[in-house]
């Protein structure tokens, strides 16, 4: 186990046995978690956001933002980390970005890029859009699994880290058209989940739902898991629409034999992680999700705007919510322009106990 890591699990004893608790009454939907956003992500160099910027200027605002790599962050003291998958089962769909060629156009030379020709290989790939904004600590979610594992190794009895997975395939105009995730391109998620983290580096349905019948009324009923026992473990969730989400579930009623939790609204057997992304419009909806035994997750900035005029108010209602996972892009402040906004708990304090 790291230092840091030593010091956040020194730092949530701590707040265990303040509150009056052991650590076997506290349950996995007591704590609170900050993570980031897109986690994987890269700035857009220069000369290409300076082209997007003069096309869009908010777009290029809104995608003005990036993160070190997913240990540095989880090094940090993060727990929740949103990754981009797009389906590419034959491999090389999205191995030639435009942008490479807008910067060439515009005079500059690009920064290496695919060295490894890893987009070439058949599989899921992990960036945030196409041809845009493609640059990404990890090219292959496989790998992006793989550099998970290995932290969890040598950090075991680290507290559960919440992945949410997007799974992209809206068209952009003027880029490549990405292929649609089907109910076997969705498979492709569990498999190769699976393929790299064993069950027991896994939160999964099946664990959670137990012998109920439906997911919703076990979280509901019983509750979630120990956190305790559920160290050294990940959860995923799939972060979809309807249609996805009911592709996924085809097939799985109530998760059963699935690897990821669904965002799907209270009252399906399936429902029992919630992404509410507005603290503030849905507050009271998020404490009452929160009060019946449901995870929540949401966003204290989006767009960079709290970033860009350094406005707390968003986060300030997520943490009152009692949502359990807390998305930002500013746990560390921003380089690329001029802002002090940075979201914590307390300062290097990104975990905590909520009761």
């Amino acid at each position: 186990m790291c230092f840091k890591e030593k010091l956040h699990l020194f730092f949530l004893i701590f707040l265990l046995h303040s509150s009056g608790y052991g650590q076997s009454e506290i349950a996995l939907n007591d704590i609170q978690v900050i993570g980031s956003h897109n986690s994987y992500k890269i700035a857009i160099e220069k000369p290409l956001w300076n082209y997007l910027f003069k096309l869009d200027s908010t777009m290029a605002k809104s995608l003005q933002y990036d993160h070190p790599s997913l240990t540095d962050q989880l090094d940090l003291g993060l727990r929740n980390l949103e990754l981009d998958i797009f389906h590419d089962p034959i491999g090389g769909r999205y191995a030639k970005p435009k942008g490479i060629a807008i910067i060439k156009q515009t005079g500059e030379t690009p920064l290496p890029f695919d060295i490894n020709s890893e987009l070439k290989e058949p599989g899921l790939k992990m960036f945030h859009i196409q041809d845009i904004d493609f640059r990404s600590h990890q090219l292959l979610f496989k790998n992006g699994l793989r550099e998970l594992k290995k932290w969890s190794d040598k950090n075991p009895d680290h507290c559960p880290i919440f992945i949410l997975i997007n799974a992209k395939d809206s068209s952009v105009p003027q880029t490549t058209e990405p292929l649609p995730f089907t109910k076997a391109a969705l498979d492709s998620l569990d498999l190769e989940i699976t393929s790299v983290l064993p069950k027991d580096k896994l939160i999964t349905p099946d664990m959670v739902r137990g012998n109920y019948n439906s997911l919703e009324k076990a979280i509901t009923t019983r509750g979630w898991p120990n956190l305790k026992a559920m160290k050294g473990r990940f959860i995923f969730v799939l972060d979809e629409k309807e249609r996805k989400i009911n592709a996924y579930i085809d097939e799985h009623p109530s998760l059963k034999n699935r690897i990821l939790f669904v965002n799907i609204p209270e009252g399906n057997p399936e429902a029992a992680f919630r992404i509410i992304n507005d603290p503030i419009k849905d507050f009271d909806h998020i404490k009452t999700l929160v009060a019946k035994g449901y995870l929540v997750r949401t966003r204290a900035d989006a767009g960079t705007k709290e970033a860009r005029s350094n406005d707390y108010t968003r986060f300030e209602k997520a943490k009152a919510s009692g949502a359990q996972i807390i998305s930002t892009d500013y746990y560390i402040p921003t380089t690329l322009f001029s802002s002090d906004y940075q979201v914590y708990f307390e300062k290097g304090v990104y975990e905590r106990i909520q009761r």
